[in-house]
């Protein structure tokens, strides 16, 4: 996983463009659907900001399972200040680059530290083209963030590992042109 060893800089450039989508979020775009079929608008922000959370604590040393990607709804209008509170809560947890080797508890296992940033990058670029295709507002999101997490998504999420029980779908057909941002949506389980 040489591509991120240390995936810091591109979750935090994931956090900034997070950052910027939630901040075009209106209070009437929050019952919108999403590409996550299970999650509304404001249902993805909350798992969103809920999972900036839980990556916090697990740089803190806790364990993922021990909390839940969620966090009490702010007012409609309070989700940007919701998840800058997450950002930086996480941006302090995870600062020490001891931690990139450091055993971590994350939801899918025991991995060093700097596995888990990779799998939070996957995690926060793959859901910030859910919120943009929600929004449907000609939002640019960054190329490069999501090359990185589409390698990290080839390398961690193979085909074969898409089992009941796994939250992403199997991997949907993509033409063979289609750009980066929907070749990471289709690898997901998200029909782009």
């Amino acid at each position: 996983m040489n591509a991120v060893q240390d995936a810091r800089p591109q979750y935090l450039a994931a956090l900034d463009q997070l950052a910027k989508l939630v901040g075009a979020v209106a209070p009437a775009d929050l019952d919108r659907p999403t590409p996550c079929e299970e999650y509304t608008l404001r249902q993805l922000l909350n798992h969103v900001v809920g999972g900036v959370h839980r990556f916090a604590y697990m740089g803190e040393g806790g364990h993922a399972q021990d909390v839940v990607a969620a966090v009490e709804d702010p007012s409609d209008d309070g989700w940007a200040a919701a998840l800058d509170r997450a950002r930086t809560r996480v941006t302090a947890a995870w600062s020490d680059d001891a931690k990139l080797g450091r055993p971590t508890f994350a939801p899918w296992g025991e991995v060093p530290g700097a596995i888990a940033v990779g799998g939070y990058v996957m995690e926060l670029v793959t859901h910030s083209w859910d919120i943009a295709t929600a929004l449907d507002n000609g939002f640019a999101l960054d190329d490069d963030l999501a090359r990185t997490a589409l390698a990290v998504a080839e390398l961690v999420l193979p085909p074969e590992s898409r089992v009941a029980g796994t939250p992403f779908g199997p991997v949907q057909p993509v033409a063979d042109d289609a750009d980066v941002h929907a070749r990471l949506a289709a690898w997901m389980g998200r029909k782009a």
